[in-house]
C-alpha cells in the first residue's frame, strides 16, 4: 500500500534534487574557485567574497534588492484588499475578477515592455497625464533615481494579483460560525477583519510572503527588458549581477557569479526560516 504513493512521489522528488539541490551545494562549492566555464578550475578559497565586500557594483546591486524587497511587500496588503472587494456578490463582480486576474496570467516579458512604453518621456501615458495636470515630462527609466522605483511599480502589478488569488483562496475557507459568532459579539469592519478573519487567512499569508519574498530577491526579466541594469548599472540587483558576471560579456567569471548567488540564496533563506519560525510561534502560543 505504501509502494505506490512512494512511486508516484519518485520522479518529482528525482528531479527536485537533480535540478534544485544538487545545483545549490554545487553553486556553493563553485564559488570557492575561479574558473571562466571552459578552462581548469582554479581553488582561491574565499576570495571571491572578500572581493564581494569592496565591490561597489554587489553594494549597489544588494541594496536594491533591500529596495524591492521592502516595496514588494506592499503586494500582500494590497492583494488582501482587492480580495476583501472581490469576495462580495455585487453586479459585475465576475468582470471585476477578471480585470484583477488579468495582470497574473501575462509574462513578465509583457509586464516589462507595457510600463516601458508608460514610461516612455516622449509618448507615455504617464507624461500625457502629467501634461494634463500642467507637469513637466518625467523620463522614469533613464533617472537613475527613480529607475529602480519605477520598476518595481512594474512589477507589483501582476504580485499583487498574486497575492490576489491566494487571499480569495483563503477567504473561501474561513469559518461562516466564526463570523457569525463575530457580529453577535459586536465585531465589525476593522475588528472584524483583524480578530477573526486575518487569523484564519494566516496559511495563505505565509505563502504570500514567501512567493512576495522570493520574487523581489530574484527580480531579473523586468529589469533585463526595461533597463539591461541602467542607466549606469544603478538597477541592478542581484540577479541580475550574478548573470552579467558569470554569462555576459563583463567576465565568464563563473566562481564570482557562483559567490553572488550563494549570498542572494543565504539572504532568502535568513527571510524564509524567521517567517517559519514566526509562525511556529504563533500556533505555539495559539495552543497555549
Amino acid at each position: 500500500m505504501l509502494v505506490s504513493p512512494l512511486l508516484f512521489l519518485a520522479p518529482g522528488v528525482l528531479f527536485f534534487l537533480v535540478y534544485v539541490i544538487f545545483p545549490i551545494f554545487q553553486s556553493f562549492g563553485l564559488s570557492f574557485y575561479a574558473w571562466d566555464g571552459l578552462g581548469e578550475a582554479r581553488y582561491v578559497g574565499l576570495a571571491n567574497y572578500q572581493e564581494l565586500a569592496t565591490d561597489r557594483n554587489f553594494e549597489v546591486s544588494l541594496w536594491n534588492n533591500l529596495r524591492w524587497l521592502l516595496l514588494y511587500l506592499l503586494a500582500i496588503p494590497g492583494g488582501l484588499f482587492i480580495a476583501l472587494f472581490l469576495n462580495q456578490t455585487i453586479v459585475g463582480i465576475r468582470l471585476y475578477k477578471s480585470l484583477f486576474f488579468f495582470p497574473f496570467v501575462i509574462s513578465q516579458v509583457v509586464v516589462g515592455l507595457v510600463f516601458t512604453w508608460f514610461y516612455d518621456p516622449t509618448f507615455g501615458l504617464l507624461n500625457t497625464m502629467l501634461g494634463w495636470v500642467g507637469a513637466g515630462p518625467i523620463n522614469v527609466l533613464g533617472d537613475p533615481q527613480l529607475a529602480t522605483y519605477g520598476i518595481i511599480a512594474a512589477g507589483l502589478w501582476p504580485q499583487v494579483a498574486y497575492c490576489m488569488i491566494l487571499y480569495l483562496t483563503g477567504l473561501n475557507a474561513v469559518d461562516p460560525e466564526q463570523i457569525e459568532a463575530g457580529r453577535l459579539d459586536g465585531a465589525r469592519g476593522w475588528r472584524m477583519l483583524w480578530h477573526i478573519i486575518l487569523p484564519q487567512l494566516r496559511p495563505a499569508t505565509f505563502i504570500a510572503f514567501v512567493v512576495t519574498i522570493i520574487g523581489a530577491l530574484r527580480s531579473f526579466d523586468l529589469i533585463s527588458i526595461m533597463t539591461n541594469g541602467g542607466p549606469f548599472g544603478s538597477t541592478r540587483v542581484l540577479s541580475f549581477y550574478m548573470f552579467e558576471k558569470a554569462l555576459s560579456e563583463y567576465g565568464f567569471r563563473m566562481g564570482y557569479g557562483a559567490a553572488i548567488a550563494v549570498v542572494l540564496f543565504l539572504i532568502m533563506l535568513v527571510f524564509i526560516a524567521y517567517f517559519l519560525w514566526s509562525m511556529w510561534r504563533d500556533e505555539q502560543g495559539a495552543r497555549r
